[in-house]
């Protein structure tokens, strides 16, 4: 009898093992379509998973979104410090990159002054209530700046040395309104027409040249330049160019009014012409009769 039991169990168990085997061999062949029991199970599964995987995702979601709102945010940060740098180094590139190239101007422009030896120079002061007549420089005596000292700029002339200490001067500028400040002239043309720079006109902003020989053409859109026969502003220095032309009070000589060369709104850096040989006292001459408005080969022609 034991024995028969025994005989059975081994029966069921190899039954049990063919049985399994079987089943693993179904599940694991090729097959488009999964059986009813199989598609139970993976929907159950299936379902349970999708329960628990929405809010893991959402809450995943939501730190993710947190983490990158930092990092964001210290990108950000990061990136305005660089804006912020960048406008200072532009900021700083642009400001040389203009010096540069007022330097050179003003090197170039040295380089045409034959008979004076250039002092660049700084504007450190302009007084509001004399905006448009005078401005302060940074050096002085000290640095061999002298009254009557022709300044410009690279694009013209701006007036001359006023008031002298040992580290700044006064420049009186060609605008101002003081009647004893001439500047002896030239309109360039197929003859050349002297004159002087006496006044401003406010209302035409523009100087004014008077004394220019009636019976010489002068028109609008010549340039006239510093003539050098006063004694103090170099030859050839550009002060303007002519926008009206007409005649004096008595309609003896011509008249023209010039529009400055020179940018006196924005002034900062400026060359000093310390001449070599002897500067004249004076406006560019005494404030006396004395013809300007003449080279002084035709004066001595005149006087033979």
């Amino acid at each position: 009898m034991p024995h028969f039991f025994f005989n059975k169990k081994l029966i069921l168990l190899l039954v049990g093992m063919v049985f399994l085997v079987a089943l693993i061999s179904f599940s694991l062949r090729d097959r488009t379509n999964a059986t009813l029991p199989e598609q139970i199970i993976k929907d159950t599964v299936g379902v349970a998973q999708s329960i628990v995987a929405k809010p893991a995702n959402y809450i995943t979601g939501i730190f993710n979104d947190i983490d990158s709102l930092l990092n964001t945010y210290e990108e950000n940060k990061r990136l305005k410090a660089r804006l912020d740098d960048f406008a200072v180094v532009q900021a700083e590139a642009s400001d040389l990159k203009l010096e540069n190239e007022k330097f050179r101007e003003l090197l170039d422009k040295s380089e045409s002054l034959k008979a004076f030896n250039p002092i660049q120079a700084t504007v450190i002061a302009r007084n509001p209530d004399q905006w448009e007549e005078k401005i302060t420089l940074d050096k002085g005596s000290s640095h061999g700046v002298e009254k009557n000292m022709a300044v410009m700029t690279a694009k013209g002339l701006v007036g001359k040395i006023t008031l002298v200490t040992p580290f700044t001067s006064e420049v009186e500028l060609l605008y101002t309104n003081n009647p004893n400040y001439r500047v002896s002239a030239m309109v360039l043309g197929d003859k050349a027409a002297y004159g002087l720079i006496e006044g401003f006109d406010e209302e035409r902003n523009r100087l004014i040249m008077k004394r220019i020989d009636s019976s010489l053409t002068v028109k609008k859109g010549q340039q006239v330049v510093s003539s050098g026969l006063g004694g103090i502003f170099p030859k050839g220095v550009p002060i303007g160019e002519i926008t009206e032309v007409s005649t004096d009070d008595f309609g003896l000589t011509k008249m023209a009014y010039v529009k400055p060369s020179a940018d006196f709104s924005i002034l900062d850096h400026v060359v000093i012409a310390k001449r070599t040989s002897t500067v004249i006292d004076g406006s560019d001459g005494t404030a006396s009769n004395e013809d300007l408005t003449h080279p002084p080969e035709a004066n001595e022609e005149e006087a033979k």
